[in-house]
């Protein structure tokens, strides 16, 4: 089963820059398409940006389309969140997660393999 680890996450002033890291083992993302999840108190898991097996189809949600980044590393079955243009309602703790199929619309269902989650804080 995938095990996935992220880490990456801490205070940033508004404007800075982050990179979100997803430690993939017991599988290679190449057969994985990837996902990045934010949630806040109060609302629900939000999908962020997703990524196809094959790193080919890329999804951003309108609030962070243009900001974002999202890649593979397959030489260190690594996934990355690039994240700069940082504002404070990017704060939320932020999930990876993994799927053998495709990524459909990047919400919730589409994926069944989880990290931990990391937090960003946005604040200056």
């Amino acid at each position: 089963q995938l095990q996935l680890v992220e880490s990456g996450g801490g205070l940033v002033q508004p404007g800075g820059s982050l990179r979100l890291s997803c430690l993939a083992s017991g599988g290679t993302l190449d057969y994985y398409a990837i996902g990045w999840f934010r949630q806040v108190p109060g609302k629900g898991r939000e999908g962020v940006s997703c990524i196809s097996r094959s790193g080919v189809t890329t999804h951003y949600a309108d609030s962070v389309k243009d900001r974002f980044i999202i890649s593979k590393d397959r030489t260190k079955n690594t996934a990355y969140l690039q994240m700069d243009s940082l504002k404070p309602e990017d704060t939320a703790i932020y999930y990876c997660a993994a799927t053998k199929g495709w990524f459909g619309s990047c919400g919730l269902g589409d994926f069944d393999s989880w990290g931990q989650g990391t937090q960003v804080t946005v604040s200056s």
